[in-house]
């Protein structure tokens, strides 16, 4: 069946019953399964984009609570309780591959409230830089959508290693520059200069995030195409959704910092 939705990827070859075929990088029993899916419980791209935009509304819900109707005194509570959940409700979802509708909206409502929280903190310093930032992302999103229809960049096994292990380098850094700042030691890829802006290394290092954020979303693309040609389960779409919300999450919070390095102190 094919789907003349454009929004997340190119036409998609004639459905088959089975199960998807892992997509590189993933573990090979992923889908594997003796049983054959109906034709009514198989995913399609609509599956998808409507599980996606679901979580986007949740998440944007949860952080319009957050930053407007929270007080003051407890948006540091959001804040931290929404990374911190939000974090492990993430490896909990990746690493284990859960396709729970529950789970996986929990993990949106926490998002959104880390996200709410800092948003704000964000426009306190740098009025009017929350707009510029979601526009930012949702126009990095249709661009590798657009690469990616029109075969610009394609996934492939080496492509999925080489990116999968840039992304634990980056997180590596992330964890690294966390712990040092509670001893006061701040990593020269995140330093400021004295008017607030950033330092030549730091915006290099954000713009490199920003890029590799971005690419991660062409592994998401695949899984989706994969998953649909080959007939896969309509709850494989909650894990196609999730790793979506997990890329625009990403892309905006270092566009968000890219912007405030390049803005400086208002």
């Amino acid at each position: 069946m094919r789907s003349s939705n454009p929004v997340l990827t190119r036409l998609t070859p004639e459905t088959q019953s089975g199960y998807p075929a892992p997509a590189p990088g993933y573990p090979q029993q992923q889908y594997q399964s003796p049983v054959v899916t109906s034709v009514t419980d198989r995913m399609t791209l609509d599956d998808v984009v409507v599980r996606t935009v679901g979580l986007l509304a949740v998440t944007g819900l949860s952080g319009a609570v957050a930053w407007m109707v929270l007080p003051d005194n407890l948006r540091p509570v959001a804040l931290f309780g929404g990374m911190v959940i939000g974090l492990i409700l993430g490896l909990v979802i990746s690493l284990a591959r859960i396709t729970n509708p529950a789970l996986i909206l929990a993990y949106a409502v926490a998002e959104g409230a880390f996200l709410g929280a800092i948003s704000e903190y964000y426009n306190d310093q740098w009025n009017g830089i929350v707009v510029q930032a979601v526009v930012g992302t949702f126009g990095i999103f249709l661009l590798m959508t657009a690469l990616y229809k029109f075969r610009v960049i394609r996934n492939s096994p080496r492509f999925s290693r080489t990116l999968t292990s840039i992304v634990i380098g980056i997180m590596a850094i992330y964890l690294v520059s966390w712990i040092l700042s509670f001893f006061n030691v701040q990593v020269g890829l995140f330093a400021r200069n004295a008017d607030g802006s950033g330092t030549w290394l730091s915006i290099g290092f954000s713009l490199f995030v920003v890029i590799i954020a971005s690419l991660t979303f062409i592994l998401d693309f695949d899984l989706i195409e994969q998953s649909v040609a080959q007939g896969a389960p309509k709850k494989v779409a909650w894990t196609c959704a999730f790793g979506i919300l997990v890329g625009l999450i990403w892309v905006y919070l270092e566009v968000l910092r890219l912007l405030s390095y390049l803005r400086g102190r208002d």
